[in-house]
């Protein structure tokens, strides 16, 4: 993972160097003063992991942070705990303390990689594939499906902008879609959870769809990793 250090202190940035280089999946790629620096760093080097000192002058980190539209993964550093409930705020991966132990470190270098071998692992699944509709084969995006609806042996496909009737079983469609993002919230409706507008009590809407759904269905979705990421976004 290639990181980039942002802290004023030269002690500071130092060490984690020094730690980075101990850890094999870790590499310097860039080392900043300020945030206005590490601005203009973003914008030329691709970064996977930054350690952000918050305490810097003219722009804390904090600010920084929340200033950037596609912050890398991130990492806080300081020695002022009460910025830790701002800085989990902005979905940082961890907060180091100051002075930091490698130990502490090491801890959340290993949380960041699961992450980012994570969202590796999602940007990686396919999104196309084809179902049948009559004589012919349709390519579609999986991702762009908002729900399903069984009848009988058809099935609705409905998205967006139009829905698609194929001649296919639910268990069928199930095996052929990531079950991490479809759920099975009734017998007859099939939903991407990531389109899941709405959930309150026995009531589910998609797209402004009103969708029933199971006390117990609805306690094992909001169980859900993929569930738990979208609400906490």
């Amino acid at each position: 993972m290639k990181c980039l250090i942002v802290d004023d202190e030269p002690i500071a940035r130092e060490g984690i160097i020094d730690y980075i280089n101990t850890v094999d999946f870790l590499e310097v790629a860039g080392v900043c003063s300020s945030a206005i620096e590490a601005a203009e760093m973003l914008k030329s080097i691709d970064i996977d992991l930054m350690f952000l000192d918050i305490q810097m002058p003219h722009l804390t980190g904090l600010e920084f942070l929340e200033a950037l539209d596609n912050p890398p993964l991130t990492i806080l550093t300081t020695a002022y705990s009460e910025y830790a409930l701002e800085g989990f705020r902005l979905q940082v991966a961890d907060y180091l303390m100051k002075p930091i132990t490698f130990q502490r470190f090491f801890q959340a270098a290993m949380k960041a990689q699961e992450i980012f071998l994570l969202k590796q692992k999602e940007n990686d699944i396919s999104r196309d594939m084809y179902v049948r509709q009559g004589d012919s084969f349709v390519k579609i995006t999986w991702s762009d499906i908002l729900y399903i609806e069984s009848m009988q042996n058809y099935l609705k496909l409905h998205f967006a902008d139009k829905t698609l009737t194929i001649h296919q079983t639910m268990v069928s469609i199930e095996e052929m879609l990531p079950k991490e993002y479809f759920f099975r919230i009734h017998k007859s409706f099939l939903v991407n959870i990531s389109h899941i507008g709405m959930i309150n009590g026995g009531r589910l809407f998609v797209n402004g769809r009103e969708l029933p759904i199971s006390r117990q269905r609805r306690d094992e979705l909001l169980n859900t990793v993929v569930y738990k990421k979208l609400i906490s976004k």
